[in-house]
């Protein structure tokens, strides 16, 4: 039987980014790819990200997550999940303070007195191997990667990062003039990222405000992308273009993001939105030869 076969499930948003979180901690049964798949399709409960809950791995920590995008693959981060997760347990356990553990590490998450969570995404890495790239850039604030003719590009230089996931930041005038659906899927698979990436094009508006469009790894164009806000606040940062705390504009609405100069972790707060509640049918998942 899938693991997923009669599952009951949560629906939520985050800014517009399209969330699904399943509870296994009592039954911490693996999940494959093509569930994972069948359950995105449209007569399941179409996603961005499937959050996964299991038993906690690490002592002191509320739960371990597995996070899937929907074609099947996984991912390390998604700040967006991460704040419906934590908002969906807050209300469960009656606690404001949450710790979770990803594959990508252990995030700290709180509800704050206006009502919105914040997650602690962790500190940044910017070293070529650790986003990682398939060769060595010594400076990770612009690498050699274009689209469009070499005299004329189309989209060029653009800052690498890794948030819990890689991450490209194109810097533009304006977000919505490129046909990103196209040049998306060829820049996420290009042979420099090893792992794939999540491809952003940022607008700077000011040092406290920057617009972003997102293609996400495995997910494709998204309304709001969390990590890929951290991305571009950080490399906008790093560029000493804005300041370190910014509000980042994105389809489905703003973050507010905080490059924590004491201890160099990035913060995340927003707004989440709860849609519904279902079971997924195990005819989903026969029909998909899950």
């Amino acid at each position: 039987m899938p693991a997923l076969a009669n599952q009951s499930f949560v629906k939520m948003n985050g800014i517009g980014n399209e969330i699904v979180v399943v509870d296994l901690r009592n039954a911490a049964a693996k999940i494959t790819a093509d569930e994972v798949r069948a359950a995105a399709a449209p007569d399941g409960a179409p996603y961005d990200q499937l959050m996964a809950l299991y038993p906690p791995r690490t002592p002191g920590t509320d739960a371990f997550i597995r996070i899937y995008n929907n074609d099947g693959s996984e991912a390390g981060a998604c700040g967006n999940g991460m704040r419906c997760v934590a908002s969906l347990v807050s209300d469960e356990t009656g606690k404001n303070t949450l710790t979770f553990e990803t594959t990508a590490g252990i995030l700290n998450c709180w509800k704050g007195t206006d009502g919105l969570f914040t997650v602690d995404m962790g500190p940044p890495r910017f070293k070529w191997n650790e986003i990682p790239l398939s060769e060595e850039f010594r400076d990770t604030r612009a690498i050699e990667l274009q689209i469009g003719p070499i005299d004329k590009p189309v989209l060029h230089s653009p800052a690498v990062v890794n948030m819990g996931n890689p991450h490209a930041i194109f810097w533009v005038e304006d977000v919505d003039v490129y046909e990103l659906q196209k040049f998306g899927p060829l820049l996420e698979n290009h042979p420099i990222f090893p792992e794939r990436a999540n491809i952003t094009l940022a607008n700077i508006k000011s040092r406290d405000h920057i617009v972003i469009r997102t293609w996400e790894r495995g997910a494709g164009l998204t309304k709001a992308c969390g990590s890929a806000a951290c991305a571009a606040a950080v490399a906008a940062a790093r560029l000493k273009r804005t300041n370190r705390k910014v509000k980042v504009t994105l389809p489905g609405g703003d973050l507010t993001i905080d490059w924590r100069e004491r201890d160099d972790h990035v913060l995340m707060t927003g707004k989440v939105a709860f849609e519904f509640k279902g079971k997924f049918a195990p005819a989903l998942f026969a029909k998909a030869g899950a």
